[in-house]
């Protein structure tokens, strides 16, 4: 659960993306994720920082060493060799919630599919930060989440103050 947590931090997939993931969609020579026919039939290959790699690297020894014949080429295997399915992960990360007591004093529980919403601000904050001109790099960050229009993206872009503050700190400057 741990790698399949990082991994949707890191890379803002959906989690029925991630757990659709077949060995075979992990590149490993050049760090990509190839993300097959997922929310409007698209494809896509999401490259991966080198951390990102050795992490999934680690899981796939781990997993490989304590299941040497799975009954699936699922990437996120259970102890029993089948594929992990949404429900139960679901199940377990509300559990991990719970013990670790992440969110609890919230009015708003947290929810897996925060993790992409906080890979989208935390995307945007970093090229605030460089400098970088965000409104050219926004379809960019559509195109990597698997969002057919830009639009789809604003929706994650909403209600973060960092963000607000970055983006209104460059419009007094007169900066894009």
């Amino acid at each position: 659960m741990q790698t399949v947590i990082g991994l949707l931090a890191s890379c803002g997939l959906r989690v029925g993306e991630a757990l659709r993931l077949d060995r075979g969609d992990v590149d490993w020579s050049d760090g990509v994720v190839i993300v097959r026919e997922s929310k409007f039939n698209k494809s896509r290959e999401i490259p991966l920082a080198p951390s990102s790699v050795a992490a999934l690297r680690v899981y796939a020894e781990v997993r490989d060493g304590n299941v040497p014949e799975p009954g699936s080429p699922a990437f996120f295997i259970s102890g029993r060799g089948t594929p992990v399915i949404y429900g139960v992960f679901g199940d377990i990360f509300r559990r991990l919630l719970a013990a670790s007591r992440v969110g609890e004093d919230s009015p708003v529980r947290p929810r897996v599919h925060d993790l992409r919403h906080s890979f989208a601000v935390h995307t945007l904050v970093r090229w605030y930060r460089a400098g970088e001109d965000v409104g050219a790099l926004l379809p960019r960050l559509s195109t990597y989440m698997g969002h057919i229009e830009v639009r789809y993206t604003y929706w994650y872009l909403s209600a973060a103050p960092e963000l607000l503050a970055l983006a209104a700190d460059r419009l007094e400057r007169g900066e894009r």
